[in-house]
């Protein structure tokens, strides 16, 4: 059952409005500004640098504290604390990381960025690949979540929102750091990094493994090791230009032991992923600035097995790919008076993927992109903001999308802001959907003859479009030392993508398994709901976190209404007792989901609804000068729970009955120490 149902939610979203609707005045934001002093300043909602209650839209923020008081091991673990994020793993190393749910196995509904540089990978699934990011959790300073569309910002992957990830600048620190994990489930973790400089030029280069066994009872092995650089160098008192390198090497266990035919066989994947990223700005005044950038991101992947099925007791499978993304853009913020600010810019790419074994009818099209954005913020009075935003995206022989977004915040009162808008977007469609032709052969000297046509290609998908319409308060309640932050939406989707069975181009084939292919829903899907979040501080060192969020899901298809989670909830407790100690409790709710479809269509499994705890106990002191962080933490220490399953090895007559892959329990024990 729900934490609560929708319509008691809505009622207690009106009843936590109604007090602060009495609250309304016409003082001016002079007044209003010590009540939202603390309040951060975010920059992925419009481009604009503002401060949070004046951002077109509902943002979250883990900042860089928030992060080490978790002692997560795992970017997409920070993300469950998110109102409204739906997150599962159907292994250890896989995390399927969705706002809202609907996601395929690899989602890609959310724009996913490091520093401004997109990391969805162009290779035949789309999607982000969250283990293998060239980048650590050390070096993070903060992550910006935009909860809702924010395609006129970033374009069409920002589908339902956006995860920005911003890293330290290496003007921030000095000095070099060492940490050691270990563990049950074999973890052995190292990190280490180093920031110096001078003269205007700051440098910081880090290097993490990371290495473990995954759930138990599955070939889930991880070895991963990751080296960073990040360098700013001022060249004077209106320019700097930053660098970034980043490469990821990683070893992973893949598939399960009894796979249908061995279509998802146990073995050992690999993948490399290495980015170049260069950027120069000009800060004109605190008024205007431009903003030069360039990136190229590359990765491979080997993964390549042998099935069997009867009558073929070697049949080559290989789902290897290589790809690489260049992008450049330009941006320039400005005031246009002392009540409006304008950020524009013009931004191209081109992705070029080559995957043999995923695409046999041949190499899919080289894609290119185009988009010329603009947002505009006007203080309209002291109490109304405007902000009006438009993207025109050209993205390969689609029809040029204008992307259009319109906001209205109000400041009601001291420390009460309340905002409502209207954002159109559009999805871009990931190569493996349009052109995905997976065929699996007896061997060499019969390729003209599949025995087997897992998915069929589909280039006339239509693309899908969201409408979303929004309402949602941002509150300071100083009595209280809190912050309130809720969002009400109605989110439209039309023509999203689903995967069906289809006959094959050949007709019937010698492995009696289906063919599918990639189509468009003929009917809408309706996302509506509430989802909000609690931060308080009852007492000094004492700090508590609630979110929770409730989706009604509107569709003729049964089987995407399970795809979304009906609610999700969190509750985050922070402690700190003083003396160095500290700690933090997170307890997880998430409702039933059935995520993603699976290699092999046709078995129709819901996950069952759980409850995770996690804990952390850190203590903080200094030896010789040095200071020194000790902290044991434990993940998944509630009940035994499936999050995402393999629907095709779900579904085989043994694992009927019971989660093929629960989710395990993990412990570690890390050391950290200035040196």
């Amino acid at each position: 059952m729900p934490l609560l149902p929708l319509r008691s939610a809505r009622r207690l979203a009106l009843a936590c409005l109604a007090p602060f609707l009495c609250t309304v005045s016409h003082r001016g934001l002079a007044e209003e500004a010590p009540f939202f002093e603390d309040l951060p300043t975010v920059l992925s909602a419009s481009r604009l640098p503002q401060a949070l209650n004046e951002a077109p839209g509902a943002v979250t923020i883990l900042d860089r504290e928030f992060i080490q008081a978790t002692g997560y091991r795992d970017i997409a673990r920070l993300l469950r604390l998110v109102p409204g994020m739906q997150i599962g793993q159907e292994r250890g190393h896989s995390q399927w990381v969705t706002y809202h749910g609907l996601g395929s196995d690899y989602p890609t509904e959310i724009q996913v960025l490091v520093d401004g540089r997109s990391v969805y990978s162009p290779s035949a699934f789309g999607g982000v690949d969250w283990s293998a990011l060239p980048l650590t959790l050390q070096e993070i300073e903060r992550i910006e979540v935009v909860r809702g569309t924010n395609s006129n910002a970033y374009g069409a992957n920002a589908f339902l929102g956006v995860i920005n990830i911003i890293t330290r600048h290496s003007h921030q620190e000095r000095g070099a750091s060492a940490q050691v994990t270990a563990g049950n489930r074999g973890i052995r973790d190292q990190h280490a990094s180093w920031t110096g400089g001078g003269d205007g030029l700051g440098v910081r280069l880090s290097a993490a493994q990371l290495q473990d066994k995954g759930f138990q009872n599955l070939n889930d092995d991880r070895s991963s090791q990751t080296v960073t650089l990040r360098s700013d160098y001022r060249l004077n008192g209106l320019d700097e230009v930053s660098l970034w390198m980043g490469y990821n090497r990683l070893e992973r266990g893949m598939g399960y032991q009894d796979s249908l035919y061995g279509n998802n066989a146990e073995r050992t994947a690999g993948s490399e992923s290495a980015t170049f990223h260069l950027s120069w700005r000009r800060t004109l005044s605190a008024d205007e600035e431009w903003l030069v950038n360039f990136y190229r991101n590359q990765e491979n992947s080997r993964d390549r097995w042998r099935a069997a099925a009867p009558g073929y007791a070697d049949v080559p499978l290989d789902r290897s790919r290589s790809s690489h993304r260049t992008n450049l853009e330009i941006q320039h913020r400005l005031a246009l008076n002392a009540h409006t600010r304008l950020v524009w810019g013009l931004e191209a790419r081109r992705d070029h993927s080559d995957a043999p074994g995923l695409f046999a009818g041949g190499k899919p099209p080289r894609a290119e992109l185009y988009r010329a954005f603009s947002n505009l913020d006007w203080r309209i009075t002291p109490n109304w903001q405007l902000n009006l935003g438009g993207l025109l995206e050209k993205n390969g022989d689609v029809v040029p999308q204008f992307i259009p977004r319109v906001f209205v915040n109000w400041q009601a009162g001291q420390g009460h802001t309340f905002r409502a808008g209207y954002a159109r977007a559009w999805q871009q469609r990931n190569l493996f959907e349009l052109y995905g032709d997976v065929r699996a052969y007896s061997g060499p000297g019969e390729r003209s003859r599949p025995i087997a046509w897992p998915y069929v290609p589909n280039p006339n998908l239509r693309t899908p479009r969201v409408d979303t319409v929004e309402v949602g308060y941002l509150g300071r309640l100083p009595s209280m030392d809190s912050t309130l932050d809720i969002r009400i939406f109605n989110e439209r989707i039309a023509d999203f993508v689903v995967r069906e069975n289809t006959t094959s181009p050949i007709g019937a084939l010698a492995i009696p398994l289906p063919s599918s292919r990639f189509v468009n829903l003929d009917s809408s899907i309706v996302l509506r709901g509430i989802e909000y979040q609690l931060r308080t501080r009852p007492r000094p060192g004492t700090e508590l976190l609630f979110s929770h969020s409730l989706i009604d899901r509107q569709t003729d298809d049964p089987q995407m209404s399970k795809r979304a989670a009906p609610y999700a909830a969190s509750f985050t407790w922070l402690q700190n007792y003083g003396n160095g100690w500290r700690s933090t409790a997170s307890l997880l709710r998430m409702g039933p989901l059935a995520g993603g479809y699976g290699y092999v269509p046709g078995c129709d499994y819901l996950a069952r609804a759980y409850t995770s705890l996690d804990l952390r106990l850190a203590k903080s002191f200094r030896m010789e000068g040095r200071r020194v962080d000790m902290a044991i933490n434990g993940i998944n220490l509630g009940e035994r729970h499936q999050e995402i399953a393999d629907r095709s090895e779900q579904c085989l007559s043994r694992n009927i009955s019971k989660p093929a892959n629960p989710a395990a329990s993990t412990v570690w024990l890390s050391v950290a120490v200035e040196l």
